[in-house]
């Protein structure tokens, strides 16, 4: 039977279900249950989409607050290490590497059914220290970094062979409009370490890393991640959308084994909204490429009240306009996944805004609740509005995920 003909005999199914329990309804028979399973894992299954969060391990493990762990194994179908597979927290030590964390992830993972995303294997931030030194004093030199870079992803890679579903191979190589010079180039600031690691591995380390993420694991989807990059803006110099479009497509075309990009979707009420087909338009583009789309990273902060506290909300009308600006932020996001097909997860960055990173990065002036649940485990208009587009998506905009095959 085919994919179409499935989803057809499905979705007759769950009419004809529908149809038998109102009629007994009316009859003064058993009524259907009043809630079905709302769970974002089960709500975007329906349209073969993965729902993922990122997981604070710290958290995971706290006896003290069970309900985290049980909010993580229960409402999601993809999870994504927060920290713990990140190179300073695998290889504190030049030579030796601390798996505890990160195998107790993934094998938590599978325990509850999930897929990884793994994230990530090269970035220039935390990196372990003795690298970053290495690099800032002029002790690790180029040859060197590229050396120690083809050494940690294939021993990271092939530690988790055949377990991972998405790796992050590349993450936030790309510069902002708002740095020196302001033309949106490889690398970040000059001076800076995200500067520096380009400057000493080149710009062919991208490919370079694909390549070295695909000898140790030919199953993996590998993936470009940035932030910055859910709508083209006017196509010129300071478009950092167009300069990553143009930058995998020429990945593409050397043959660079490449499956992916991610938007992260970090987002804020304080500026600016994109509308649901900026953020399509873009996906599509991509996609047009070859390739899949992931959202990966998504929240949707706001400006905080009080100073002190950046956990507290704002009150009366303004935390109302808030809490709508940020779930109509969530929504585009997801609208727009769902109209692709080759959009094959959507990740938010932490799910209650207990253990979000918002506050301790954003400070001033202080951000935060940018999260689904807040800091109580509640449900925010943001989670409903999620919930609502996932229960309510399907043909004929929406249709069944096409699976994604790795490129060799």
């Amino acid at each position: 039977m085919t994919l179409r003909r499935m989803a057809t005999a499905g979705l007759l199914a769950a009419v004809t279900a529908v149809t038998m329990s109102a009629v007994a309804a009316s009859a003064g028979g058993p009524r259907p249950p009043a809630t079905q399973d709302q769970s974002l894992r089960a709500l975007a299954a329906r349209n073969g989409l993965s729902f993922g969060t990122a997981v604070d391990a710290a958290a995971y493990t706290d006896a003290a607050d069970p309900q985290y762990k049980v909010m993580v194994d229960g409402q999601f179908s993809t999870v994504t290490a927060e920290n713990a597979m990140k190179w300073e927290s695998l290889e504190p030590t030049r030579g030796t590497y601390n798996w505890a964390a990160a195998d107790a992830f993934v094998a938590a993972a599978e325990q509850h059914h999930q897929l990884v995303r793994g994230h990530v294997l090269a970035w220039y931030s935390q990196l372990p220290g003795w690298l970053s030194t290495g690099i800032q004093d002029g002790t690790i030199d180029g040859p060197q970094l590229r050396a120690l870079l083809k050494q940690h992803i294939t021993d990271v890679v092939t530690h988790f062979r055949g377990r991972i579903w998405q790796w992050d191979v590349v993450n936030e190589a790309v510069s902002d409009p708002w740095e020196t010079p302001s033309a949106i180039h490889l690398g970040g600031n000059t001076g800076s370490l995200k500067q520096k690691f380009a400057d000493l591995l080149g710009p062919g380390y991208l490919a370079d890393a694909f390549r070295w993420a695909r000898a140790a694991d030919a199953k993996a989807l590998l993936f470009y991640n940035d932030y910055n990059i859910e709508a083209f803006g006017d196509g010129g110099p300071g478009d950092k959308t167009q300069f990553v479009y143009d930058m995998v497509k020429k990945l593409r075309a050397q043959g660079v084994p490449i499956d992916g990009v991610g938007s992260q979707g970090h987002l804020s009420t304080q500026y600016g909204n994109y509308d649901v087909f900026q953020v399509a338009d873009a996906m599509q583009r991509f996609t047009d490429l070859g390739l899949a789309v992931a959202l990966t990273e998504v929240d949707a902060r706001s400006l905080m009240k009080d100073a002190k506290d950046p956990t507290l909300a704002a009150a009366g009308a303004d935390l109302n306009a808030r809490d709508q600006a940020s779930a109509y932020n969530y929504h585009v996001l997801l609208q727009a996944c769902l109209m692709n097909r080759h959009c094959l997860s959507f990740t938010v960055w932490g799910f209650t805004d207990k253990h979000s990173w918002i506050p301790n990065w954003f400070k001033d002036p202080p951000e935060g609740a940018g999260n689904l649940w807040d800091a109580n485990y509640q449900p925010k208009k943001s989670l409903r509005t999620v919930q609502g587009d996932l229960a309510a998506a399907g043909p004929p905009l929406v249709q069944p995920r096409i699976p994604q095959r790795p490129r060799r």
